[in-house]
């Protein structure tokens, strides 16, 4: 039930728990005890609202930006991945293979706000050796949602 428990509402994390609890065959309070398992254990993290940012009035950019670093003797990458998340801009850090060591995700109100945190938050970190930085222009698809589908053609047909 665990594994399905968490396929649906990844999908969904809105779905009702009684709707939840008839897909799964189980009991409403047998739903509720594992959901609140799932989070004492840390398997659940967090509950997200995916926006299409482009269709508000609020100016936003992402950035993807590939850092390579001098790992630390007996910490790795461990000790630089959390000063680096620990900065309210920066939305998502990974470790990465490649020529790069670790993925930050990053959202600014511009172009210059994001550039400004690279090099002046980001390059000047002592383990930092050289930094990638690509700007989102555009999403097509994210988490799992598709943000941007094509437009139809909502002219009539006219027929001789």
């Amino acid at each position: 039930m665990r594994e399905e428990l968490l396929k649906v509402i990844e999908k969904n994390s809105r779905i009702d728990l009684k709707e939840l609890a008839v897909l799964l065959g189980v009991e409403e309070a047998e739903v509720v005890n594992e959901l609140a398992a799932l989070e004492a254990e840390g398997i659940i993290c967090g509950y997200h609202t995916l926006i299409n940012w482009e269709k508000t009035s609020e100016e936003k950019v992402t950035a993807l930006i590939e850092v390579r670093v001098t790992p630390q003797r007996g910490q790795g990458f461990d000790n630089i991945a959390e000063r680096i998340y620990n900065y309210p801009e920066v939305r998502s850090v990974y470790l990465i293979s490649g020529g790069y060591d670790l993925m930050v995700i990053l959202e600014g109100k511009s172009l210059r706000d994001v550039s400004a945190f690279v090099s002046d938050k980001l390059s000047t970190l002592d383990s930092v050796l050289s930094t990638a930085t690509h700007f989102i222009l555009k999403k097509y698809k994210d988490h799992g949602s598709v943000i941007s589908s094509k437009k139809q053609d909502e002219r009539e047909m006219i027929t001789p």
